[in-house]
């Protein structure tokens, strides 16, 4: 591996605390004043080797609920990059931009239901938020194959991408609940290619349908692949947020013993659901703007995930346009960014997750450095600028396709690279708040995945394709130095932060700082 101009940073930068997640007082929403002293009538943990913990179960279980969560988010994602303009167009005489708005609303439902479906999951549970919303999605879709007029087929579109975003919220949460920190990397890595893969495999799909059937036929295939989605989430997602099994075991204890004192800490909370719902909606938002940090990282992230949706006119300008394939061939050409995608989780499993592991028995008991992630990213952003330049000066019509088609590998290897980089960099160095920051990140990138398909169209007109692709390649080029700063930087801007306030004092064991002592 290439050096890099500044070296990560050793243990003893390190400004974070231990992982949270596996310890349920560290949760400030479900803490009780009762758990500072010893309360026998409390059920505050699981017992060594119970199976009602999750963390407890076979890893073939959880490998399946793993996968099973990554097929809800690639049918969530397929749906919202259904490209299906020039079919609408035709039927109810929409302006481009209006077609536009068929994939742009549905991504801009993804900004309202991170805010609706993460609180209600911690109030309710995993499976309830993964069962109703995930219902009410196949019911929209239906309601847009029915659809008569340009309006109702927008609602529908909007609507259907709020409720889609229920698994886009909940599975990584699902994950983080069955698996305990030392696989959590590898399972994510493993999941995150979902989200990347399901906007390649719709275009194809859409492209095909529209050569041949009606658009309404991709609705119905949507509204049937949630129908089996749904069968599955039913009969074979158990519930998983451990406060709620908590409470379920506290209220077998009661029936068991007939002594109604028995209680779990989330049966005590004395927030509402209106409470909780206001304080996430304006407490991802206060966190985001206080943090310079933050606020780089999700401009970065929002600006690869808005190419991304770009795309989806672009490559129809390249390859429909210019080099007259079919709607359908021209959806094939996005399917090398998943495989790219697909060889950068390869390589992070084989190297980079052993290689993190490595450090953290090199670390241990402190935990590794955030800036510890950000190798990978080095790498990436270079390489995700690169692949613009690549799909601009290949983009020729008397070229051959193969060059921009094969850009895509290095396109999506880089983008999941910068994914998986700086996603766990913002819950390493965010630990204690890192639901709000992912939550503001989220909301952020849905804008930008909804806005950059709307510009594309002018952008490419005015520029031509080689220049417009250009334009984005350097901006992607003033985005490189984020990573390099921040791992100069990052501890200084840590140890400011209202939000990550930890220091390398705070996390010693205490038997090491009697050791360290002058006495």
């Amino acid at each position: 591996m290439a050096s890099t101009p500044n070296p990560l940073p050793s243990c003893s930068s390190s400004t974070i605390r231990n992982d949270p997640t596996d310890d349920p007082t560290d949760d400030p929403d479900i803490k009780s004043e009762s758990q500072s002293d010893y309360d026998p009538y409390l059920i505050d943990n699981f017992e060594p080797g119970d199976p009602a913990n999750p963390k407890n179960w076979s890893n073939a279980k959880r490998w399946y609920l793993t996968m099973l969560s990554g097929l809800l988010v690639l049918n969530a994602t397929f749906a919202s990059s259904s490209r299906i303009f020039t079919n609408l167009r035709d039927e109810f005489h929409m302006s481009e931009k209006v077609g536009i708005l068929t994939l742009s609303l549905f991504v801009c439902g993804y900004c309202v239901g991170p805010i609706l479906w993460g609180p209600l999951s911690e109030q309710y549970g995993r499976r309830p938020l993964f069962i109703y919303p995930f219902f009410v999605y196949a019911w929209f879709m239906v309601g847009g194959a029915l659809a008569q007029n340009t309006a109702s087929v927008l609602i529908f579109r909007f609507l259907g991408g709020t409720f889609a975003a229920a698994p886009l919220t909940n599975s990584g949460a699902l994950i983080a609940d069955v698996w305990d920190a030392g696989m959590r990397g590898k399972a994510l890595a493993v999941f995150t290619v979902a989200p990347f893969a399901g906007p390649a495999l719709g275009p194809t799909a859409a492209g095909f349908i529209g050569d041949h059937i009606s658009w309404r036929w991709l609705f119905w295939i949507l509204a049937a692949f949630a129908a089996v989605c749904e069968i599955l989430i039913i009969f074979t997602i158990p519930e998983t947020y451990k406060p709620v099994l908590l409470a379920r075991k506290a209220k077998e204890k009661r029936l068991e013993t007939q002594d109604d004192r028995y209680y779990a800490p989330i049966e005590r909370e004395q927030t509402n659901l209106m409470e909780r719902l206001e304080s996430v909606v304006i407490r991802p938002f206060v966190i985001l703007f206080h943090e310079p940090m933050l606020i780089a990282l999700t401009l970065y992230m929002s600006f690869v995930y808005g190419c991304l949706y770009l795309l989806f006119t672009a490559y129809p300008i390249v390859f429909t346009q210019a080099h007259g394939f079919s709607a359908g061939i021209s959806g094939l050409m996005f399917l090398p960014i998943p495989i790219g995608g697909a060889i950068a989780v390869v390589l992070y499993v084989l190297y980079y997750n052993p290689k993190y592991e490595e450090e953290a028995r090199r670390c241990e008991p402190r935990p590794v450095p955030p800036e510890f992630r950000l190798e990978m990213v080095f790498i990436a952003g270079p390489l995700f600028a690169a692949s613009f330049f690549w799909f601009a000066w290949t983009s020729f019509p008397h070229l051959s396709y193969w060059g921009p088609l094969l850009s895509g590998l290095l396109m999506g290897f880089s983008i999941q690279f910068i994914f998986l980089g700086l996603f766990n960099y913002i819950v390493d160095a965010y630990l204690a708040v890192a639901a709000s920051a992912l939550a503001s990140s989220t909301v952020v990138r849905s804008m930008f995945g909804a806005a950059f398909p709307l510009f594309a169209p002018d952008l490419y007109e005015a520029l031509d394709t080689r220049w417009a692709s250009s334009l984005l390649g350097f901006v992607a080029i003033l985005m490189i130095p984020i990573p390099f700063v921040l791992n100069k930087y990052g501890r200084f801007l840590r140890r400011k932060s209202r939000f990550c306030p930890y220091n390398e004092e705070d996390e010693a064991p205490k038997e090491k700082k009697k050791e360290n002592s002058p006495a």
